[in-house]
């Protein structure tokens, strides 16, 4: 009976603390336990053409470089996002990465945290994947990535909130199922133009040439040791580039209130349409240009009213014959 009491009674004293290192990430020994999953689907009419946007290609270029992502056959739906959660659910991720294709050339990514939220909808364009031939970075897959993020997603509330989703899907656990335990390649973050343009570099180290190393240590005035072994560090981009423009974000999974709107958003089809527009009120003032030709003519008595050109002898071609 005193074993059991004394079981309890630490039963009783730890609860407190198991609740806070629930709330906190953490478990009871201190340690902080990451534990993210990525669910990346996405829906109908993602392209895989080489001469179109490549889709396809970006989807399967981040699921390569997320091992801790697990990635699921295409959704059917667009209207009925809420059925994503329990998909998650089912699948037993907190995270879900979701490509939703429009008319095969616009691609919007959706990233969430399931089961509460919030959810970012991104606009995504100037897609570039690993298979092009100006990237020649490389790195281990598997390996974790350094995340860096530019000073301004500190100065705004949406941007923090974009931040620590970014943070979650990108940031690869420690002793993830399919991660190695190497740190060789660096995401970049930055925001322009109100857009957030995402990179990807390898982390190159090359050790130095005795005779630079040489040089170097004689324009510092000391002499270089030999046991020491430098390197020089670079960075090399191994690719996929993009860049994406927030248009929302809901409070909820895949729902809820609006709790932050990008009023400088113009969507494609808009974009489209005023091209489109532009196209044809050039054609309108051509038209109307040869409208007034023919009646200036047809006052002038050089045309007849039917069309036709006047047989009179009164044309300045047969006048100046």
């Amino acid at each position: 009976m005193a074993s059991v009491y004394k079981s309890l009674s630490k039963s009783k004293v730890n609860k407190p603390a198991e609740a806070d290192s629930a709330t906190n990430g953490a478990s009871a020994g201190g340690m902080r336990k990451n534990k993210q999953r990525v669910l990346i689907l996405s829906s109908r009419g993602v392209t895989y053409r080489h001469a179109g946007p490549l889709h396809r290609h970006l989807l399967n270029d981040l699921a390569a470089m997320l091992p801790h992502g697990r990635k699921d056959v295409k959704f059917d739906s667009k209207s009925k996002m809420y059925q994503l959660n329990e998909l998650a659910e089912l699948y037993n991720c907190n995270n879900v990465m979701f490509f939703e294709a429009r008319k095969g050339k616009d691609l919007y990514m959706w990233f969430s945290k399931v089961p509460n939220g919030p959810t970012v909808k991104f606009h995504a364009q100037n897609m570039h994947t690993m298979e092009e031939l100006h990237f020649t970075g490389n790195c281990l897959k598997g390996s974790r990535p350094v995340l860096s993020f530019d000073l301004a997603f500190d100065q705004e509330p949406h941007l923090r909130v974009i931040k620590e989703i970014f943070l979650h899907m990108f940031g690869v656990p420690q002793g993830a199922r399919k991660s190695k335990p190497f740190v060789d390649h660096v995401m970049g973050f930055s925001v322009a133009d109100g857009k957030i343009w995402v990179r990807n570099y390898e982390i190159r180290e090359v050790e130095k040439i005795k005779g630079e190393e040489e040089e170097e240590s004689a324009n510092k005035g000391r002499k270089s040791k030999m046991g020491d072994k430098d390197t020089d560090v670079s960075l090399v981009e191994i690719g996929p580039r993009f860049v994406l423009t927030p248009i929302v974000i809901q409070e909820g999974a895949f729902g809820g209130p609006i709790i932050y709107e990008n009023k400088r958003f113009v969507s494609p089809n808009q974009v489209r349409s005023d091209l489109r527009k532009s196209k044809a009120g050039r054609h309108n003032v051509r038209a109307e240009q040869a409208r007034d030709g023919v009646a200036k003519r047809a006052a002038l008595g050089l045309l007849i009213p039917g069309g036709k050109k006047d047989e009179s002898g009164l044309d300045t071609r047969q006048l100046f014959a």
